[in-house]
């Protein structure tokens, strides 16, 4: 493998990419981007197949390997902020993100890890683990993109203050393998994340003895016709592929339905909650998520009806 190598994924596979830095052990970054349009066509091999050819617009994911070793990754429709990585991964609440966030918003990964850590916020397995789920989720969601420009840079690695955390690419490509298979029966049920969201008429029973992750909560907490599934996962920092298989199971239990995109035209908060204190979300909510009770508490609502 060259020490620059550049193509794309409709050319060489991610896949095929991950194998040859697995079997190489090689160190560097792998840069995936966005695919714009030149307005030309390029002659396949062949000789007759064309395709239209594209070329490296803004980045829009990035991992980073160290011999071979899967060990940090980021998307530019995700925010890799430390706070909201452990927030994700359930081990923050959305008020000690807020609060974490305006205090620490310039503390580099390294800092603020072991601020929470000597504060007892979290553990140092906290912030590994929630690492370690940031990177798969973003590295799985790049595995089932298939046309994107990339660039591989030998021997780049992140910014020192960034922690990383070594992953093994074997089990990286089997799961990612079988997530991608997975995502295109979510793709072929949920194509369109404009449509938005709301609580069935009728939930009946649904709601008992209900249990749902952390994830799962806090999507619930932006249920609204008003909100777009599109805004809802940027709201919570979730990729289109992780958005769609939490709105997948949820409405496979009957728990939730869609409302035709007509319905959201003029996104807007969810009546009773508050914008963040810091700023309005990617795609327009302005909403913080409620605390699970004030959930339990609006289905309860909903099942007196």
């Amino acid at each position: 493998m060259p020490r620059q190598l550049r193509g794309t994924l409709q050319d060489l596979h991610t896949t095929q990419l991950l194998h040859l830095i697995n079997l190489a052990k090689k160190t560097g970054t792998l840069h995936i981007y966005e695919g714009v349009p030149t307005g030309r066509q390029i002659i396949m091999g062949d000789g007759e197949t064309k395709r239209p050819e594209v070329v490296p617009g803004k980045e829009r994911a990035r991992a980073s390997f160290r011999e071979g070793k899967l060990v940090h990754a980021m998307a530019a429709e995700q925010d890799p902020h430390m706070s909201t990585v452990l927030r994700k991964a359930g081990k923050l609440t959305d008020e000690q993100h807020r609060i974490i966030r305006q205090k620490a918003a310039n503390h580099s990964d390294k800092a603020l890890a072991l601020l929470l850590i000597n504060a007892n916020y979290v553990t140092q397995q906290d912030v590994i683990t929630a690492i370690q789920r940031h990177t798969l989720g973003i590295v799985y969601d790049v595995m089932a993109w298939n046309k994107e420009p990339f660039l591989f840079e030998e021997g780049e690695l992140p910014s020192s203050d960034r922690i990383t955390v070594p992953i093994e690419l074997e089990n990286v490509i089997i799961e990612g393998t079988r997530r991608t298979r997975e995502l295109d029966q979510l793709t072929q049920e949920l194509p369109n994340l404009d449509f938005a969201l709301r609580f069935p008429e009728a939930p009946g029973d649904k709601f008992k003895n209900i249990q749902l992750t952390t994830e799962e909560w806090r999507v619930v907490g932006f249920i609204s016709p008003r909100n777009s599934i599109r805004q809802i996962a940027r709201a919570c920092n979730m990729s289109d592929n992780e958005i769609r298989r939490i709105v997948y199971g949820l409405r496979s239990a009957g728990l939730v339905e869609l409302v035709k995109p007509a319905a959201i035209r003029d996104p807007a908060p969810v009546p009773g909650t508050r914008q963040p204190a810091n700023g309005t979300p990617p795609g327009g909510i302005t909403v913080k998520a409620p605390q699970r009770e004030v959930v339990l508490r609006l289905i309860d609502r909903l099942k007196a009806r």
